[in-house]
């Protein structure tokens, strides 16, 4: 149990969460954002605005502890532009811990498929930490490495296909 002295120090930020999630981890950006996260997903509330990006949508999160600069960006689509969430945290709480625990139990595979030497692509599959929902299925490309290429596309489709076959997944 938390002392009721070390509340009044540190109150804990509010912020609205969708309908049966609670909040397990929040703090306070300093812009007065405030990050926080559920069992279901990360939340983001600026400027009157709220975020919520489930954590098997969460592509990458890191906080870098010399700048307090944290950085959350999502899954998105080759070519396109993906949505990234930053903030100066000074005092990043337990969120920190909570991100990388629930964006590791969203992963169910995650497959190096090597194409031209050591580059290549990644097989990824991940879904809600929770279990349940749909497994979605997404590709990593290494730096070098050009989707389009008719060589790629074959590794990635077959590399898929295995992957589905031995996790028993569609």
């Amino acid at each position: 149990m938390v002392p009721i002295s070390w509340r009044r120090r540190h109150p804990v930020p509010q912020i609205a969460v969708g309908p049966r999630e609670k909040v397990l981890a929040a703090t306070v950006a300093a812009d007065g954002a405030v990050l926080a996260g559920t069992r279901d997903a990360f939340y983001l509330e600026r400027d009157g605005e709220t975020r919520r990006v489930p954590w098997e949508q969460v592509e990458a999160a890191g906080w870098d502890r010399d700048t307090d600069a944290f950085q959350l960006s999502e899954v998105g689509s080759w070519g396109e532009q993906r949505p990234v969430h930053t903030a100066t945290l000074t005092d990043p709480g337990r969120l920190l811990e909570l991100v990388h625990e629930r964006v590791t139990a969203s992963i169910v595979l995650q497959r190096h498929v090597a194409v031209a030497h050591r580059r290549g692509l990644r097989v990824i599959a991940r879904r809600a930490p929770s279990g349940s929902g749909a497994v979605h299925w997404v590709y990593e490309y290494d730096e070098g490495v050009d989707p389009d290429d008719p060589a790629v596309r074959a590794a990635a489709r077959d590399a898929l296909e295995l992957a589905q076959r031995d996790v028993g997944l569609p």
